[in-house]
């Protein structure tokens, strides 16, 4: 295997190793414990009065400690007498959560991404809210969407709120309706300029909608109030969207890889999102859609070839004995960075992004160049985005074999 190691531009630091005792009055420093217990120099008053002035310390420190816990529980207190509880409590509950995605449901079914799902909402919120049903930003980004339709599902059965249902419903119309007939989900249903349009793998937005649909298709217990029309209808959509998986693998000369985070809606062909994700194969996206795969019952041929090539490539691609550290740089925004340091007792990492032909990482600034190490991009987006992680690490030790075991027993 190529030794990736030599791609980056490792900063090695020296640490050094200190520890600070605090907090327990019974713990004995090192530099002056060992004399306090043997030397014969001590007397025994000495030793009784040490413990004396011990105990008094920890009697000390405790009461001090409740004394903080009984200010805490009174200005608590006062918050929720005198403000109502909006500001010492946000998580008012199951019952808030369900209202707010009942009313941040968008009119086309769908749900936008980001919005606080437990956050107390006054009637000022509520109608500026509520303003907003015609907008067009539902979406399967960041979880949204398919995400507030297990909620819905698992509240179904333990409420009688005759609201549920038919809001489930509308937003599995629109998670159906926005499957493009080649199998594949865009990550923002109507986009038609930017790449919202394209078949997006990227934060698990396709591989959300699947899992959800083939839970529904498989009768779930979460979901068996859906009727037959639908349950039929995903059962469709999964078949044509493990299609659509299978024919964007990327594949150079005859290898296979794995994938980009999102592919053209036409012809399958690795897209770029945001300026900083280029095509690419993804070592993130990639790990999610192979578990997906490995879900699927009695898989055929075409799904055991995509799972098992694709993690051959990520065998190929693991980067060993480095790994990312956060350290300490008061003179940088924040006062943090990360750096790739040399460990070779790191277990293995993968990058976010490797080159379509070479199989090299690739890091990249908000200014759309490919760099082929983490020091050579800004600090904002060195600092701001997961470039380098153990993505693969249990696909690859546990679950990938476990598969594979299961796939040889006989029937």
């Amino acid at each position: 295997m190529q030794d990736n190691r030599s791609f980056y531009f490792v900063i090695l630091q020296r640490h050094t190793n200190t520890v600070t005792m605090t907090g327990n009055a019974y713990q004995t420093h090192r530099d002056t414990g060992f004399k306090m217990h043997t030397s014969q120099q001590h007397s025994f008053r000495t030793n009784r009065q040490s413990l004396r002035l011990t105990v008094a310390r920890n009697r000390l420190a405790r009461s001090l400690m409740l004394l903080r816990v009984a200010m805490s529980s009174l200005f608590l207190t006062w918050m929720m007498t005198t403000l109502g509880g909006q500001i010492a409590y946000a998580d008012t509950g199951p019952k808030n959560t369900i209202e707010n995605v009942l009313l941040f449901q968008r009119s086309s079914g769908g749900w936008p991404k980001n919005y606080d799902r437990r956050q107390p909402m006054t009637d000022e919120l509520r109608q500026r809210v509520s303003a907003q049903r015609p907008a067009g930003d539902a979406t399967f980004d960041n979880s949204a969407t398919h995400e507030e339709l297990r909620i819905l599902a698992r509240s179904i059965p333990t409420t009688d709120d005759d609201r549920l249902v038919p809001a489930f419903l509308r937003g599995l119309d629109f998670t159906l309706d926005a499957q493009y007939e080649n199998g594949g989900w865009p990550q923002r249903p109507g986009e038609t300029r930017d790449y919202g349009r394209h078949i997006t793998f990227n934060d698990d937005a396709m591989i959300g909608v699947l899992s959800l649909l083939t839970d529904i298709a498989q009768r779930k217990s979460d979901f068996k109030f859906v009727d037959e029309s639908r349950r039929l209808r995903c059962e469709r959509a999964v078949k044509l969207g493990i299609q659509c998986i299978l024919r964007c693998q990327i594949t150079v000369g005859d290898k296979k890889k794995a994938w980009c985070a999102q592919h053209d809606e036409v012809t399958f062909a690795p897209r770029r999102a945001r300026t900083y994700e280029l095509p690419s194969v993804s070592g993130y996206e990639s790990v999610g859609i192979i578990r997906y795969l490995m879900t699927i019952k009695d898989p055929d041929p075409e799904v055991i070839d995509a799972i098992t090539t694709a993690v051959e490539w990520f065998e190929s691609a693991k980067l060993e004995g480095i790994r990312l550290k956060r350290i300490e740089n008061p003179g940088l925004p924040g006062g943090r960075d990360r750096v790739v340091v040399l460990d070779e007792s790191a277990p293995p990492v993968w990058a976010r992004f490797y080159d379509l032909e070479t199989d090299q990482p690739i890091f990249c600034s908000r200014d759309g160049v490919p760099r082929k190490n983490l020091a050579e991009i800004s600090h904002e987006r060195r600092n701001g985005y997961s470039w380098l992680g153990n993505y693969a690490g249990r696909l690859l030790t546990t679950e990938y074999p476990a598969w594979r075991k299961f796939l040889s027993q006989p029937e």
